[in-house]
């Protein structure tokens, strides 16, 4: 398991990160999310050696991290860092070998990457000459290539069309084992909700929320939605409850105490035909508002 303790970075008078503590669990992928300047990419490039803590460390299965094992990890900068003139192929299989892969073992899982990827034809081609979205895709074979022990990806899906963010998902699916940690941050938050199993939500810094989706969701509350033939704003006078949205028949409400849902329920069956009603899944999007309000 991958762990960070107590992490703290100064840079002159600014405080980039505050004492962030977080695990990154094996087999499961942990999404990093924070606006702007909340302190992601510092805490990245720590983890993978880049940069000093002021405090703190990271741990690797409750050892202190060494550059050894850091050798052994998966990186995918912000900043692309691929050179441009040189062959796809040549690269990825050089970087397999920096990472101490024998020769026939680079250029075997090369050869795959490229192929699940779709640029087996361009395999002898410059860099420079895919267009951007396929330069991305070599970056993520980069970071792959050498089978990594964990990933570390810093805004993987950037710039990609939806074709392509569709390969890298099933591509990063097929390769998170049961032993590998996987902690990746992004902007789009649909991709996180959609892949993620783990959530830490960063703001100025500090981690203002962390661990499972599924319960960081149950703690966000309940929202239910129900959908009557005929005009729902009666809720508006109903105590307990928290309405978020009426039109028609149709009303977004919140309960604030346990069986209060089920009530509501009853209510609405005796004032006629009830068309929908259960929970309303909790947005990703609302769980990042609610922890950096």
């Amino acid at each position: 398991m991958l762990r960070v303790a107590g992490l703290t970075r100064r840079f002159g008078d600014q405080l980039a990160l505050d004492d962030v503590t977080f695990d990154v669990v094996p087999g499961r992928m942990t999404g990093f999310v924070g606006a702007n300047g909340a302190g992601k990419t510092t805490a990245m490039r720590i983890i993978l050696g880049v940069l000093a803590a002021t405090a703190g460390e990271v741990r690797w299965n409750d050892a202190p991290l060494t550059q050894e094992v850091r050798r052994d990890f998966g990186y995918m900068p912000e900043e692309r860092g691929l050179y441009p003139k040189m062959k796809i192929r040549d690269q990825l299989v050089f970087f397999g070998r920096l990472h101490g892969m024998s020769a026939d073992r680079a250029e075997e899982r090369t050869d795959k990457l490229l192929e699940r990827l779709g640029l087996a034809e361009r395999a002898t081609d410059a860099l420079e000459t895919l267009s951007l979205g396929n330069q991305q895709r070599v970056q993520i074979a980069a970071a792959l290539v050498h089978e990594p022990i964990a990933l570390v990806l810093d805004e993987p899906f950037s710039g990609l069309d939806p074709l392509a963010v569709d390969t890298m998902v099933d591509l990063l699916r097929e390769e998170v084992t049961p032993e590998v940690p996987v902690l990746f941050s992004s902007h789009q938050l649909d991709l996180v909700e959609r892949l993620c199993d783990d959530l830490i939500v960063l703001s100025r810094g500090k981690v203002v929320a962390a661990g499972p989706v599924a319960d960081l969701a149950a703690g966000a509350g309940t929202t239910y939605r129900l959908v009557v033939d005929g005009d729902a704003g009666w809720l508006r006078d109903i105590p307990g409850i928290q309405v978020r949205d009426v039109a028609g028949g149709t009303a977004l409400f919140d309960v604030e105490t346990d069986g209060v849902g089920q009530q509501i329920l009853q209510q609405a069956i005796t004032r006629g035909p009830v068309l929908e009603f259960g929970p309303e899944r909790v947005a990703l999007s609302d769980i990042f508002r609610e922890a950096t309000r």
